[in-house]
């Protein structure tokens, strides 16, 4: 609870706008209890975004099941990513990581190296999937699943930056279709029929 408190605190004001004394207030622990838990602020924050790149990482393998059509797979991808953004009990805050770790990267070389292992992770779980979908013809034989996942990821990074500047939800998932629509064709058998996938 305390981490998702500490978590929250650094989403809004960044790492190095977040005061020790509002990770204080937020995880309602003195200084000396917070240092016990988990040491400096820096630990605390590299606890956060540990544990966010995790979470985040085994949400996005759940949303891209492969018993789905890849159309509602990447959807569903995209409906998720947009859930965390745009929380509906909060302001619009974003991609934690993208929001935090970013401007951190260039001189805090641990943070750049968990930041660049996210986005190689991420890619390689769309990767696996749109290969997936290149195997059992949802796919063009001759596509590029490594491509094609770049781009499905671009988007969600887009839609992290355009969220956190207030774009509304309308217009973020009107974005996700275009994407969806581009990767897998504006109206492929799958998506059609709704046929589930057999093979993994």
């Amino acid at each position: 609870m305390a981490l998702a408190r500490a978590t929250d605190a650094f989403w809004s004001t960044g790492f190095s706008g977040t005061s020790l004394d509002r990770l204080c207030e937020a995880t309602d622990m003195n200084r000396p209890s917070l240092y016990l838990a988990f040491g400096d602020k820096r630990a605390l924050y590299l606890a956060a975004l540990g544990q966010y790149i995790e979470q985040s990482s085994q949400a996005i393998a759940a949303a891209l099941d492969y018993d789905l059509p890849l159309a509602v797979a990447l959807t569903q991808l995209y409906e998720f990513t947009l859930t965390v953004y745009l929380p509906k009990a909060a302001n619009a805050r974003g991609c934690f990581m993208i929001s935090t770790a970013v401007p951190e990267a260039m001189d805090d070389d641990e943070i750049r190296s968990l930041l660049r292992a996210a986005v190689t992770e991420f890619d390689r779980l769309v990767c696996a999937r749109l290969l997936h979908a290149r195997q059992i013809g949802e796919l063009p034989e001759a596509s590029d699943p490594a491509t094609l996942a770049s781009i499905a990821t671009a988007v969600v990074h887009t839609l992290a930056i355009r969220a956190r500047a207030g774009e509304p939800r309308k217009a973020l998932m009107a974005i996700a279709a275009a994407a969806v629509m581009m990767i897998c064709g504006p109206a492929g058998p799958a998506a059609r029929t709704g046929r589930r996938c057999a093979v993994r």
